[in-house]
């Protein structure tokens, strides 16, 4: 259960509206790096938490504040939109706020939302949850976390930087800061879980004996004349301390696939069917000997 005390997280204010960063303002709300993805990502994964309870506990808290982002953000969309035009006809030399129409801004803030924020990217591309990660492995969620803060933390800067605004740059520095301790909140679930060199390979729960271990530690090179870029991964013990990384040419392990004829009912040309079966692949499959 959620509750609001309709209160901003963060104070957030406009000094001059610029619709133009209202609309790269949202891909901080809907784009991959944006608080949606975040928002969602850590509250299913707490939604589905096994095992210890505060760990769950920690995830919906921090998607909790998520959706604070969320409304700090929208809200600075709206007010990046206020003054900006409604229709062609406003004149764009009187009024430079005029001039994003056609500078650059997005259509949506004025057809579909009235001067107002939009769940989707800068863009226009509507939120997609493919790109939100809970896969009940507690390691595996934590450097997804880090993954998905990295990238937003990214953006934030790149926003920052971005705008003049004082007070845009003062809801950023707040995210900023937020998106730094959150980077260090799920590495520090990794320490207390036995640190790095006890969690990996992730799942540690499978047991290694039952992999090809010839490759555990293996970087394979692709390169054709047999380079393989050397590097920390190429040599020295492995990150788990259980091994040696060593350098490998790649090199074909398998034979050509060879899949099963197309089914005569499957939709195929009858050229393919035909070409599949015995007759056409062995002349003498059905004993008579092949004419030159």
């Amino acid at each position: 259960m959620f509750y609001t005390d309709g209160k901003l997280q963060y104070p957030v204010r406009v000094e001059r509206p610029n619709p133009q960063f209202a609309r790269a303002l949202q891909q901080a709300i809907g784009g991959v790096e944006g608080e949606i993805r975040v928002m969602m990502q850590y509250l299913f994964q707490g939604w589905g938490s096994r095992g210890p309870k505060k760990y769950r506990d920690m995830l919906i808290n921090t998607g909790t504040e998520e959706i604070g982002h969320i409304e700090m953000l929208s809200t600075a969309v709206a007010l990046n939109l206020e003054g900006a035009p409604l229709s062609f006809q406003e004149e764009a030399a009187a009024d430079p706020m005029a001039g994003a129409v056609l500078g650059g801004m997005n259509l949506r803030h004025i057809l579909s939302t009235g001067l107002a924020a939009t769940p989707e990217n800068c863009n226009g591309v509507p939120f997609n949850a493919s790109h939100v990660y809970a896969s009940g492995n507690i390691a595996a969620d934590m450097y997804a976390n880090v993954a998905a803060e990295a990238t937003g933390r990214a953006l934030a800067t790149r926003l920052y930087n971005m705008t003049d605004d004082a007070g845009m740059k003062d809801m950023l520095s707040f995210l900023i800061a937020r998106d730094t301790m959150h980077q260090q909140q799920w590495l520090a679930v990794i320490e207390e879980l036995g640190g790095m060199k006890e969690q990996l390979p992730i799942p540690n729960s499978f047991p290694q004996e039952q992999e090809a271990q010839q490759f555990s530690y293996a970087y394979f090179g692709h390169r054709i004349d047999g380079q393989v870029p050397a590097g920390r991964w190429t040599e020295g013990a492995s990150l788990d301390g259980k091994s040696q990384f060593k350098p490998m040419k790649s090199e074909p392990l398998g034979g050509e696939p060879m899949l099963a004829p197309p089914r005569p009912d499957g939709g195929a040309q009858t050229e393919q069917v035909m070409a599949s079966s015995p007759a056409a692949n062995d002349p003498l499959a059905d004993g008579t000997p092949s004419v030159a």
